[in-house]
């Protein structure tokens, strides 16, 4: 169909044929040289070897840990953060999940805990998040994972703790000032397109193994979402209300404190939210070195292959992370409905509070002075029938299905999966890092190619070419699987109102989940193997890119949709020639969100047999004489997630810039 609206500019074919051809052209003499050349120049390095910048991490490491008691940096810096946040997660784990010295219990029990819960959800909620709260934190207790669950709460808590309280005034800061914000927002960009487990082996490298690292990581990983929410519900007030005030002679903090901040709660709310389910994922993660609670029993359960633990303690994750979620969306629900003209709180409202907290300080008292109320009761029988159950499941579909899901698997890694890695590993690096670069700056513009270049040059440097180029095959593969579904299921939902409605909460849900609980059915499904991260990794990126697809496709304008039906067109010819044509910029940004996704969660699957850059960072915590090699791959995990999020950034800024761009 060459029909399309008036006023709608399409980007001038020649221009896109040309860029086609040059990317098809860089394609066939790729292929072409690959033929001449296998083999040579391949950069291969064993899986016990080490190279020089290798070693020199492992000697920085050792002198660091020579000097920590010694060098002036470390004793009045490095050492005094340690013992703050280690001081901070140890105060809060002997309230709720650790006996203090001279305690066989923490301080406040489970009934305690159930009652907290269940007080400050209806608090902040309504009666149906507080239930939903007492019905979560009972259930971790009928799994047999109360401890592990409240060591995870303590970790998160003390997370989101300091990263709020440093967070949103810089996000306040920035959301003021424009210079500010110029400044911050790079540093964000690059915060969040590192996979998390890229926070981990540098963290460790100063802070130590163990819980502290593990806090001070995931506060690190959970601060980017407070500063630019805050930020953008301080820029969104409207200029015209911030200068009536100012006009009625309010200064710059009564400016702040009574206008900006009271209209732009219930998005800074939502940050929080944001906040707390980013630290919840990286808590989970931080198992890796040495975080006590359910993610340690997740990584445990998967090295051992235990598919059963792994569920219950997966399930247990999921819970917490709804509960969590519900509560503070509950939250901004309600900020947003006291701020509308009569929404503000009933009048039983506050007695009945009154009424909870006596409850609440009475089951807290129990809890501090009774076993019976400090110990759950039982032994976890529902957890060991969940795992029992899930260990069935998972050799019934082993036994039965294992046809379909080994042939589905070995039909992608057969005639996709292998030959593009082949391509990758075994084409001279001088060439596959020419060929990046060139797609990088036909795709992106010169930047993105100089960009492309410092990344290539430093890849080659970490010494672990090959297990980078093997990661980028699976990220590659995983990502085109995911534009298939995220376009299939995003066009839907957005030509669909009623499928919108349907499939869009089961997205968000699915986006609460930590990474680590998708490896769980795959793992029963299709065994230890780098196929298993790849459809783990699909699964987890697919919920953003379907709804980032649905949205740019909802946004083509009506009359533009109208004029194109008017002139003849089908339904397909509509998606093709006018709604995904005129989303062009959804789908560039879909595509960088679906490859920082899908990048982050190959890594972690690392644990289950995807080798590669995941395998060498897991393998430098547990191994100490392959520190300074899994400190290089995750470098190497960062320039590729550098490179990708710069290619596609300007191709999505490209795009956009030019005629009938969105």
């Amino acid at each position: 169909m060459a029909v399309v609206a008036s006023g709608t500019r399409e980007r001038p074919a020649p221009l896109r044929l040309r860029r086609r051809a040059v990317v098809a052209g860089i394609v066939v003499l790729w292929l072409v040289l690959f033929a001449l050349l296998r083999g040579r120049h391949t950069l291969a390095l064993a899986a016990a070897d080490l190279t020089s910048l290798h070693r020199w991490f492992n000697d920085v490491n050792d002198t660091i840990g020579a000097d920590r008691n010694s060098n002036p940096l470390f004793l009045y810096f490095f050492n005094e953060i340690r013992l703050v946040i280690d001081t901070l997660v140890t105060f809060v784990q002997t309230l709720i999940s650790q006996p203090p010295d001279g305690r066989p219990v923490p301080q406040i029990g489970w009934l305690g805990v159930v009652a907290i819960a269940g007080y400050v959800s209806w608090a902040l909620g309504n009666w149906r998040v507080a239930l939903l709260a007492v019905a979560g934190f009972t259930f971790f207790g009928l799994q047999g994972l109360w401890q592990e669950s409240t060591d995870t709460l303590a970790l998160t808590l003390s997370a989101v703790l300091v990263a709020l309280l440093f967070g949103i005034p810089l996000g306040v800061w920035a959301g003021m000032s424009p210079r500010v914000n110029r400044v911050v927002t790079p540093v964000l960009d690059f915060m969040q397109t590192m996979p998390t487990f890229v926070y981990l082996a540098p963290l460790t490298l100063f802070f130590l193994i163990g819980p502290a690292s593990a806090t001070i990581a995931t506060l690190v990983y959970a601060a980017p979402p407070a500063v630019r929410i805050t930020a953008h519900a301080i820029r969104s007030v409207p200029a015209t209300t911030v200068e009536a005030a100012e006009s009625l002679g309010s200064t710059r903090a009564q400016t702040l404190t009574k206008v900006l901040l009271p209209m732009s709660r219930r998005t800074v709310v939502m940050g929080v939210n944001q906040t707390i389910m980013a630290a919840l994922s990286m808590v989970t993660i931080a198992a890796l070195i040495d975080a006590p609670g359910l993610g340690k029993t997740v990584v445990q359960a998967l090295q051992s292959l235990d598919v059963g633990t792994a569920f219950n303690a997966g399930l247990a994750i999921v819970v917490m992370a709804i509960v969590l979620d519900r509560v503070t969306t509950a939250a901004a629900v309600r900020t947003e409905r006291a701020q509308r003209p009569g929404g503000g709180p009933r009048r039983w409202r506050g007695p009945l509070l009154g009424a909870g907290a006596v409850a609440a300080a009475v089951a807290v008292w129990l809890s501090h002075t009774y076993v019976w109320a400090a110990e759950f009761p039982g032994e976890g029988g529902a957890g060991r029938s969940l795992a029992s159950a899930a260990d069935t499941v998972t050799a019934w579909a082993q036994d039965h299905l294992s046809g379909v899901t080994n042939g589905i698997r070995d039909v992608l890694t057969t005639t996709l999966l292998n030959p593009f890695q082949t391509l990758l590993t075994d084409s001279p690096w001088w060439l596959t890092g020419l060929v990046l670069v060139a797609l990088g700056a036909v795709l992106g513009g010169v930047g993105a190619g100089a960009t492309a270049a410092v990344c290539v040059g430093l890849l080659v440097g970490t010494g672990l070419w090959q297990d980078a180029m093997t990661t980028l095959a699976s990220t590659v593969v995983a990502t085109l699987l995911v534009m298939l579904l995220g376009v299939t299921v995003g066009v839907w939902m957005g030509r669909s109102a009623l499928a919108d409605r349907i499939v869009r909460p089961g997205l968000d849900a699915a986006q609460v989940m930590p990474p680590f609980v998708y490896l769980v059915p795959f793992l029963a499904l299709f065994g230890a193997s780098r196929f298993t991260a790849i459809v783990a990794a699909v699964v987890y990126a697919a919920p953003v890119t379907m709804k980032i697809v649905a949205d740019g496709v909802r946004g083509v304008p009506a009359t533009t949709v109208e004029a194109a039906t008017a002139a003849g067109s089908g339904t397909w010819q509509l998606v093709t020639k006018v709604q995904l044509p005129m989303s062009r910029g959804a789908l560039v940004l879909a595509t960088n969100q679906g490859l920082i996704y899908v990048l982050s969660m190959v890594v972690v699957g690392g644990l289950v047999g995807a080798g590669a850059l995941g395998y060498d960072v897991v393998a430098g915590f547990s191994q100490g004489e392959l520190y300074g090699k899994g400190l290089a791959a995750g470098l190497a995990i960062v320039l590729l997630g550098v490179m990708f999020d710069r290619i596609t950034q300007a191709a999505a800024g490209r795009t956009s810039r030019v005629p009938g761009g969105r």
